[in-house]
């Protein structure tokens, strides 16, 4: 799915445009709202520092043979990001900095044939399904932080794998035919349907619920998509 990609390289890079961009921002630019419904910038920065400390725990756990979930609940995650999104840019750039090094170091030493949990309990999946996991948290969120940074900045690759995850996922509640003109590709969500067309990237951002840009058109009115998972 990814091509020629190497996907930790991808994640690797990806992280470093997202830390160089958090750097660069104000404390007072963090209070600002981000691109999501009730989160700051700095809700932003916190959760991206907490999910990447968390995947690295979790697959330096599968690799020990010392199991431990991502978060120990839902509800200590939310109080978390909550906590330190009020941080100074220092704080948030050091410890998303550190969180994502951990990560980096367990990604090149995760060993593929093991599962981790999201949650005690909850939702178990493929430790190797981290790296695109974790492409996809880095690259939606840096452009969640609304500095400039956006779909039409991403990778191709990435694009077209989210534009393909994400219509697979909006295939339970859409019929829909897009076309990614930058790509030349033509993915069906559903049954297909109605033609959509645009760049891979600003088609996955309103695959994803951030809306759409003029850049896409389309023989209907565009319904307006709620938050993706």
């Amino acid at each position: 799915m990814m091509g020629r990609v190497n996907p930790v390289e991808a994640v690797l890079e990806a992280t470093t445009r997202y830390l160089s961009a958090l750097e660069g921002l104000t404390d007072e630019q963090l209070r600002d709202p981000s691109l999501l419904p009730g989160w700051s910038r700095g809700h932003v920065a916190a959760h991206l520092a907490l999910n990447a400390h968390g995947f690295a725990r979790a697959l330096r756990g599968a690799r020990t043979g010392d199991p431990v979930p991502i978060y120990d609940s839902q509800e200590a995650r939310d109080a978390e990001v909550e906590e330190r999104s009020s941080g100074s840019v220092e704080e948030l750039a050091a410890f998303n900095q550190m969180a994502s090094l951990r990560l980096a170091g367990e990604l090149r030493l995760m060993k593929a044939l093991v599962t981790i949990e999201r949650t005690p309990g909850g939702h178990v999946f493929d430790a190797a399904k981290v790296v695109e996991i974790r492409w996809k948290e880095v690259e939606i969120h840096h452009a969640d932080l609304g500095i400039g940074y956006g779909p039409a900045d991403w990778p191709l690759p990435f694009a077209a794998l989210l534009l393909e995850s994400a219509a697979a996922d909006r295939g339970r509640e859409l019929g829909i035919t897009l076309h990614a003109r930058d790509i030349d590709k033509t993915v069906l969500v559903g049954q297909g349907g109605h033609g959509v067309a645009g760049p891979a990237g600003d088609l996955a951002w309103w695959l994803v619920g951030r809306g759409a840009s003029d850049s896409l058109t389309s023989t209907r009115p565009l319904p307006e998509l709620g938050a993706w998972k």
